[in-house]
Order: C-alpha cells, then sequence, then structure tokens
C-alpha cells in the first residue's frame, strides 16, 4: 500500500504524481539547499493516493 503521507525530505522533483508540483519542489529544494546553508522549513505532504482513498470511501 502506498503512504497517505511523505515527509519533504523524502520528495524529490521526480515525486509530481505522488505529491503534486509544489510539494515536489519543497521536497527537492529542503534536499538541495539546505547542504548549503539555506534553511528550507520541514514538513510533510498528504499523497494523491490519500486524497483518491479519501474519496473512494467517502462516496
Amino acid at each position: 500500500m502506498e503512504p497517505f503521507i511523505k515527509k519533504f525530505k523524502e520528495i524529490h522533483i521526480d515525486d509530481i504524481a505522488a505529491v503534486g508540483g509544489k510539494n515536489s519542489s519543497l521536497g527537492e529544494m529542503l534536499t538541495r539547499l539546505s547542504s548549503k546553508g539555506i534553511n528550507v522549513p520541514d514538513g510533510f505532504a498528504t499523497t494523491a493516493f490519500a486524497f483518491w482513498t479519501f474519496l473512494d470511501y467517502n462516496n
């Protein structure tokens, strides 16, 4: 089963289909810029799988 939530540190630009473009960009920034001393707030994204599961469950 796919996860409902992914942490930004687990997300990269190739995860657009799973978490959307903005969340993918945030994950990419966190991974690439944090090592250069730029502060990017940590967080998480709900996945498309979570959204579709919610819709299926609630008709």
